[in-house]
């Protein structure tokens, strides 16, 4: 059974001599693209997460990067005190100096990337103080940490700036 249809509206009357009322032609949207006010507010929207984003990731990495030289200076360290139980000395002109001295004499471990090792005597040779220097072009340049025979550790360039803490900083300012 069709279905009941509503009558049509009567045409409004005209006015003598005006003309018929014609239809605006909305515009129509084939569905595809995007309009300009979208594509803005999406570029927006990325610029503002990445604005957030690549400083918390450049942190991230520069914090991976600094376990390296906790590790190696701890390393170098233990090191260094075998070698003084062997010789009574940390070196005579140089760290772990002695003749037929230890491969790891010359600081530079092999899978270093991120940090340059450093070797002084302190107190004709009863004493030394190993450091270790963040290398240019890794996340961790700017950084600067220290040990000494006495196991000081200490922080002496943090994030690019000239500091003096008794700990090895990673994050924050504070020990």
């Amino acid at each position: 059974m069709p279905e009941a249809t509503a009558p049509r509206a009567a045409p409004l009357a005209r006015a003598a001599g005006s003309r018929a009322p014609t239809a605006t032609p909305t515009p129509r949207r084939s569905g595809r693209g995007f309009t300009l006010v979208e594509l803005m507010a999406t570029i927006a929207i990325v610029a503002i997460l990445a604005g957030t984003a690549l400083p918390s990731y450049r942190d991230y990495v520069r914090r991976g990067q600094l376990p390296e030289a906790f590790s190696s200076l701890a390393d170098y360290r233990v090191k260094m005190e075998q070698y003084y139980q062997d010789h009574r000395n940390y070196g005579s002109s140089a760290c772990a100096d002695a003749s037929g001295g230890p491969a790891w004499a010359s600081f530079s471990p092999g899978a270093s990337s991120n940090f340059g090792y450093s070797c002084e005597l302190l107190s004709s040779g009863q004493g030394y103080r190993i450091t270790a220097s963040g290398k240019s072009g890794a996340a961790a340049y700017g950084h600067s940490y220290r040990i000494d025979h006495s196991n000081n550790q200490t922080t002496t360039v943090f994030k690019g700036t000239t500091v003096a803490k008794s700990c090895w900083l990673s994050r924050g300012s504070e020990c």
